[in-house]
């Protein structure tokens, strides 16, 4: 498996945070005080996790003495509840592109204090309540063994034609990054997916729904479904598809077509333990800190000195940007309309 060129540049970083993310940050200064040693941080599970612990969190723990509770699976609709109704239970939120802004459009996140991060070192700034983690790959994964060149989809079109690739398929369970790769799958050329064509997008949809075996919530499933063989190609992520190789998985990747996007990290409005939660998010983003998590996951880091610190091998994971196959996800367009658009589509899968 290979991918042709994979660096990311500057101009490209700049388009994926353009809109809410393209404002200069704002930030406050607090008085507050850590009323514990520990804090919450809502993640996604299997390797993933492994490779936060391992990269990131171990180091937290011991720099501050912070001990950090892991929850699987950001859900928004829990952020609601709980700051809807003033019982907060978690602190930090790791949030995929469109849940991210989806959340600071409802206002469900706290303003980070001043001076967290170095912003010299950013590619990407963050808002008042958001910051970019880093960036993640999405397309098409697939057993190799099961399905070998030339019997497997490789772009998004492909993967919807279940005449000439016939088999069992993974959507994750949330509309963005679906909808997109709809219509991509219909013909829409990356450079005019936005605004999105929402009803195009379902119609797209409406012809592979029999095909699809599985709408995935939990991250690792979009492999783990490939491995038990119950499905036949799965969207999933570059970086979960590199780690179970790892696991002797033998799965591959298309870099073919990707859908990129930030993975952001916030603060819940009301968290119980802020404090700790803002010393955590900017421990998150240090130089050294991003390169060991990143090496080990292969996401593009949002340090630009931690690029350089990665492997080769790491590197030859990333996507390249200067593919006109690949897509950015739209922040600004997943900030207006995350809430209905997610409603509908939530509708749409129990039809």
């Amino acid at each position: 498996m290979t991918n042709k060129g994979n660096g990311i540049s500057r101009r490209n970083f700049i388009i994926a945070g353009s809109g809410l993310l393209a404002a200069p940050a704002v930030l406050r200064a607090t008085s507050a005080t850590a009323a514990s040693n520990q804090l919450t941080f809502v993640t996604w599970g299997g390797t993933y996790k492994d490779a936060l612990v391992e990269g990131a969190i171990k180091s937290f723990t011991e720099q501050t003495g912070v001990q950090v509770t892991i929850i699987d699976t950001p859900d928004l609709a829990k952020v609601k509840a709980q700051v809807s109704t003033g019982n907060v239970q978690w602190d930090v939120f790791d949030a995929p592109s469109a849940i991210g802004t989806g959340g600071a459009a409802e206002g469900y996140w706290d303003d980070f204090d001043d001076g967290l991060f170095d912003l010299n070192d950013l590619t990407l700034a963050p808002s008042n309540n958001l910051v970019p983690f880093y960036t993640y790959a999405g397309g098409i994964a697939y057993d190799p063994k099961r399905h070998p060149e030339g019997s497997h989809p490789t772009t998004f079109a492909e993967y919807f034609d279940v005449e000439k690739f016939p088999g069992r398929r993974t959507f994750r369970d949330r509309p963005s990054e679906t909808l997109e790769a709809a219509l991509l799958a219909d013909g829409v050329a990356p450079k005019d997916l936005y605004p999105l064509d929402v009803d195009r997008a379902f119609a797209a949809l409406d012809r592979v729904k029999p095909s699809v075996a599985s709408w995935v919530g939990a991250t690792p499933q979009t492999v783990t479904l490939l491995q038990t063989g119950e499905v036949d190609f799965s969207y999933s992520y570059a970086a979960r598809v590199r780690a179970a190789q790892t696991d002797n998985g033998g799965l591959a990747f298309s870099f073919a077509q990707t859908i990129n996007a930030s993975e952001y990290l916030a603060v819940l409005k009301g968290a119980p333990n802020r404090e700790n939660a803002m010393k955590f998010v900017s421990h998150m983003l240090k130089p050294e800190v991003q390169a060991a998590t990143m090496e080990i996951l292969a996401y593009t880091p949002n340090s630009k000195t931690a690029l350089p610190l990665m492997s080769e091998d790491a590197r030859k994971w990333l996507p390249d940007m200067n593919n006109p196959n690949n897509v950015i996800l739209d922040d600004a367009w997943w900030a207006e309309n995350f809430e209905s658009v997610t409603r509908r589509f939530k509708e749409w899968i129990l039809m």
